[in-house]
């Protein structure tokens, strides 16, 4: 049966070493697409997910992991990358999706709604995503400190800011992904140990792509959990104004 989403999360645990059981791999896409409703900066999706079934993949990606046994043993394994360099592909999914939302309505307070949202998408989108060296990046981090000075001003405008902004966005879809392959009783641990190049090379990404994580996929082995749970103090990270 199907956990409960306070349940699966319990459940989740860094899964270090995997079981030979074989896993569903319609069962991994359907948690992949959970992970694709995470909410996401702007909608604009910048994500990406290579799900690999493959023995030969499954094993070079493994090296490229350093072999660690969360790779070495996992039957599938999940790819998340950050995908910044498709902002303009995915700003005209969502200017074309709006059109779509808005057509026919005449009403003046839609209409309003309608020109707001497309300017967003077809201006401030492109002026926070243009870059060329980095120099616009600077020109926008000045101009809105200056405006800063005197009112409330979204400061996230340099390319650094905005890579930050894209990988926040796929580990959010990431831990989606991960909280439902719990909810079915799958495994997963996700790993920052890999050489991000020979990765990218591997999996034919284009320069503009990030590995955001590789998740290890299977069914937990019982020493494949190492150790209990160790959080510390809940008041120590908690606080409420």
């Amino acid at each position: 049966m199907e956990k409960t989403v306070s349940e699966a999360i319990a459940y989740r645990r860094a899964v270090r070493v995997f079981e030979t059981t074989p896993l569903d791999p319609l069962k991994v896409r359907e948690c992949i697409r959970h992970g694709a409703l995470a909410p996401t900066s702007s909608n604009l999706q910048l994500w990406e997910f290579i799900h690999i079934t493959d023995r030969q993949t499954l094993g070079a990606l493994s090296r490229n992991c350093f072999d660690q046994n969360a790779a070495k043993t996992a039957q599938q394994i999940v790819v998340v990358v950050a995908r910044r360099d498709l902002w303009r592909k995915r700003a005209r999914a969502n200017l074309g999706f709006l059109n779509t939302q808005f057509e026919g309505n005449t009403n003046e307070k839609w209409q309003r709604r309608r020109k707001m949202a497309l300017n967003y998408y077809s201006k401030l989108i492109p002026t926070l995503y243009t870059e060329f060296l980095g120099i616009f990046g600077g020109i926008r981090y000045i101009f809105f400190w200056v405006v800063g000075l005197f009112r409330p001003i979204y400061r996230q405008v340099r390319k650094s800011d905005l890579r930050i902004v894209t990988h926040k966005s796929a580990a959010l879809a990431a831990e989606n992904f991960m909280v439902s392959m719990a909810a079915i009783g799958y495994d997963t641990c996700p790993m920052e140990g890999f050489d991000s190049l020979r990765v990218k090379r591997m999996l034919k990404l284009p320069i503009g792509a990030e590995i955001n994580m590789v998740i290890g996929c299977g069914v937990r082995n019982e020493k494949g959990v190492y150790g209990p749970r160790f959080r510390v103090p809940f008041e120590q990270v908690y606080r409420q104004i």
